[in-house]
């Protein structure tokens, strides 16, 4: 299968994943506040952060595997590609241990620091252990797999895996929630849906990968760039996780929650701008390890600018509509106030400025440049704990967005001026461009709607709007990018056309 091929099945399944895990992510919270309260869907958002925080402990082994597995599996090096997962195996077990032993802490202390009168102290230790769970299983069965079929730019066959994980997982909430059955019983079953990806992965690489040999001796030198990627993960996990942690110490469960509706909203929004991305991290560094810079050239500056269009296009529109959508969706609750205009704008923002620099930040891991990037990386984390710390204090959930906002804002800056001098990709003029008319373009969308009131009282009608806006976006974007980007746009459309058509054009 050609890369080509590889990227669109990637990019299809991961479209779809992620539109199975919004539909999902739409469904269970507003079954928990409905059912349990805004405290307890707070509370299960608080406890499922730091279970992810915890993931740390994999010390970049992602990263850094997937990284050491690209030139192996271009020259069928079968004996080096088993030394190397091998040693991930290992070290994989080595960090679960500890994962292990962190999940189990939590659940003793978690209890005494966060009271909430909604469940005893003993249910919510529990509930750390249960949603704890699927993070053992990611390091002590699943992880090896995911390297090894993500360098091999075969995505596609966890992301199925996994849709058919969250629509199980999906069901049982929803049979129990009608049930109205003790949360932590209904997490413990629910808990069985991520069993199905590991038990058919282990069928899967048995049949396709059985050259793999993971009793091979360790490669532990091909692994040696995976304390500098663990700097860019911490990155992830601060604009992920930590606003969550943030807000768990500095308001209270109900905030949480409100935090974490309008997160399941932009965050799904985020993750199906980074589906048009999927996979074509591993095809960047199978060029860069092949030496064929003048196509990886021609490539990133089309895949730069139809990032950037597509990440226009999608929060603009979110940012038309995600008011009018939180209106409805938490339409009859009143434990707290979802409804908060500020929180909505900053959200988005937030969410623009942090995906920006992600065609730069792709080619982190596609050239493995996690130790020359590494104190930036560590800098934005930074900047987004101690100022979202400090502006939580005094504005709660509006300081912990704007702390995210400098961070996101000053990386943007690093990663646009350092990528081009490291590379050789794109002109540093090109993409402050390009930054440059996203906003003119965010502007040009979003303002009429400003003025103009919608007067959305139904799904039926927020779906109405939803088109015209996103036509209306679309249209925007075409006039200034013919005016402004004219052959940077016309050969993004013949590329798109060439991979419809399926030929291998890269």
């Amino acid at each position: 299968m050609s890369r080509t091929k590889k990227f669109v099945s990637n990019a299809i399944s991961s479209f779809m994943l992620q539109a199975v895990i919004m539909v999902a992510g739409l469904i269970i919270p507003i079954l928990m506040i409905k059912t349990y309260g805004s405290e307890i869907n707070g509370l299960i958002a608080s406890v499922s952060q730091f279970v992810r925080y915890f993931t740390l402990v994999e010390a970049g082994l992602a990263s850094a595997a997937i990284y050491a597995l690209f030139k192996p599996l271009a020259d069928n090096d079968n004996e080096a590609v088993s030394s190397i997962v091998s040693a991930t195996r290992i070290f994989y077990f080595k960090s679960g241990y500890f994962f292990v032993a962190l999940i189990l802490g939590c659940s003793l202390l978690y209890p005494y620091f966060i009271k909430t009168e909604s469940l005893p102290s003993l249910q919510v230790g529990l509930l750390v252990l249960v949603l704890g769970c699927s993070g053992v299983l990611n390091f002590f069965v699943m992880a090896k797999y995911r390297a090894l079929v993500t360098a091999d730019q075969k995505l596609y066959i966890i992301n199925y895996l996994t849709i058919i994980s969250v629509i199980v997982n999906t069901i049982v909430v929803v049979v129990l929630t009608r049930m109205d059955v003790n949360i932590v019983l209904l997490r413990v079953v629910a808990l069985l849906s991520v069993f199905i990806p590991p038990f058919v992965m282990h069928f899967y690489i048995k049949r396709y990968y059985g050259f793999v040999n993971y009793k091979a001796k360790p490669n532990n030198k091909a692994l040696n760039k995976r304390w500098d990627a663990l700097i860019l993960q911490i990155l992830g996990l601060v604009h992920t996780s930590v606003p969550i942690i943030l807000a768990t110490i500095f308001t209270s469960l109900s905030q949480v929650s409100v935090y974490s509706i309008y997160a399941m909203v932009v965050t799904g929004v985020t993750q199906i701008i980074y589906v048009f991305s999927g996979g074509i991290s591993a095809s960047f560094g199978e060029l860069i390890a092949l030496g064929d810079h003048g196509l990886f050239r021609k490539v990133y500056n089309q895949y730069e600018f139809m990032m950037y269009s597509i990440i226009t296009l999608f929060y603009a529109v979110t940012m038309v509509l995600l008011l009018p959508f939180i209106k409805l969706y938490t339409r009859g609750i009143t434990d707290v106030n979802y409804y908060q205009p500020t929180i909505a704008f900053l959200f988005v923002l937030n969410a623009l400025l942090y995906s920006i620099k992600s065609p730069q930040g792709t080619l982190v891991t596609s050239a493995g440049l996690f130790k020359e990037t590494k104190y930036q990386t560590l800098t934005q984390a930074l900047l987004a704990i101690i100022f979202g710390a400090i502006l939580a204090k005094f504005f709660e959930l509006k300081g912990i967005l704007i702390g995210l906002i400098i961070s996101n804002l000053y990386r943007d800056i690093d990663l646009i001026i350092f990528m081009p001098k490291k590379l050789h990709n794109t002109k540093i003029r090109t993409t402050f461009k390009r930054v440059g008319l996203i906003l003119v373009e965010f502007v040009l969308i979003c303002l009429p709607f400003y003025y103009f009131d919608m007067g959305i009282t139904s799904y039926a009608k927020w779906l109405g709007w939803a088109s015209v806006v996103f036509v209306y976006s679309l249209v925007v974007i075409v006039l200034v990018s013919l005016i402004f980007e004219r052959d940077a746009f016309f050969a993004a459309i013949g590329r798109v056309a060439g991979i419809l058509k399926s030929k291998r054009i890269w």
